[in-house]
């Protein structure tokens, strides 16, 4: 007797035994084309992580210092790891151009030799993080800048009398903050800096930022002309707008300070404005554009940190922000220089601690 032989046709199910073979064959083929694809996804991935990771260049800010600095603020513990900080901050923000660099160099910056901070400002995040107040400081501001320690080993000499921004040109990051720090009595609890180039990509990632001017802008020195009104800014334009000064006003860094004030809002409303978590491409862009010209402190030098700061900013509006500059005067020793005007200064950084 016979049995049937499985797989010959015409005898048994041997048709249907090459069909399930050819669509075994097909699963196994999909199977492992689906499973490259996902590795070459997460090698994708895992190279964007580490490229926007490797970006960020951190200062060990706090190691530097140590503990003559004021008092951080009482603040609740959030009740679980996983839960976003909700505390209050102050942030020491600066825009830059210590960066060397073709790039740089076209947009305006100086060497390395050459470190400037453009833009100083302290950022008061209240308590919840839906409502901050900017303060600008002018870079023309004379104060006492504190001993510090230098990069390269050593410490600075105390100066009295010196141009605000001349903290971040001998000492860089460190010297910034405890330039601040002792003006302020006000404790700096991250720190972040961007240059030239960096600015100006974000702006462009974001597709370009729109703002009014209420006056004629013509600037020799940031090659930028405007006429007064509302205009669609890209980053090369929009940084020009951030360094003018001549163009407006007075030609002091006060109208200059105007201006960057109306710049920060802006940003904040085009940001609110981009759905970015529909449009991973631009995310992507927009997150490069961003690390890419960035310095923070330590406790921000990461993706995953500067990420989870983020997402504690959601409910911040460009609306709950309030830009003020600090109270200054101009300077009894030189009427090209300013002072902090007091009592009006020292109660507005009273109300930030």
């Amino acid at each position: 007797m016979f049995l049937p032989v499985t797989g010959l046709d015409g005898n048994g199910d041997g048709g249907r035994g090459r069909e399930a073979g050819r669509r075994s064959r097909a699963l196994r083929t999909a199977g492992l084309a689906l499973a490259g694809a996902l590795v070459l996804g997460l090698g994708a991935a895992g190279w964007a992580y580490w490229h926007l990771n490797d970006n960020i260049t951190g200062v060990d800010i706090d190691n530097a210092l140590g503990d003559n600095r004021p008092p951080r603020p009482v603040s609740t513990p959030s009740p679980s790891a996983a839960a976003l900080p909700g505390g209050a901050l102050n942030i020491l923000v600066l825009g830059s151009d210590s960066r060397s660099g073709r790039e740089n160099q076209r947009l305006g910056g100086g060497d390395s030799a050459g470190a400037r901070s453009d833009t100083a400002m302290v950022v008061h995040l209240d308590a919840g993080r839906s409502s901050a107040t900017v303060v600008s400081i002018p870079r023309d501001t004379l104060v006492t800048r504190p001993s510090c320690p230098r990069p390269s080993g050593g410490s600075t000499a105390v100066a009295h009398g010196s141009m605000f921004n001349s903290a971040y040109a001998v000492g860089g990051p460190v010297c910034a903050v405890k330039t601040v720090e002792s003006m302020t009595n006000v404790r700096m609890d991250h720190y972040l800096e961007i240059d030239f180039s960096g600015f100006a990509k974000l702006v462009d990632a974001l597709g370009g930022v729109t703002v009014t001017t209420e006056e004629d802008i013509a600037d020799e020195d940031s090659h930028l002309r405007l006429k007064a009104g509302t205009h669609h800014l890209d980053g090369t334009q929009a940084l020009a707008l951030a360094r003018t000064r001549h163009g407006i006003g007075d030609g002091s860094d006060l109208g200059r300070i105007g201006l960057q004030q109306t710049l920060v809002k802006a940003l904040l409303e085009q940001i609110a404005a981009q759905d970015l978590l529909t449009d991973p491409a631009k995310l992507y862009r927009v997150a490069d554009a961003v690390t890419a010209g960035l310095t923070t402190d330590t406790g921000l030098d990461s993706l995953s940190e500067l990420t989870r700061f983020g997402q504690s900013l959601q409910g911040l509006s460009a609306s709950r922000v309030t830009t003020v500059t600090m109270p200054v005067m101009r300077a009894p020793s030189d009427p090209n220089r300013v002072v902090a005007e007091q009592p009006e200064a020292r109660k507005l950084w009273e109300s930030l601690r």
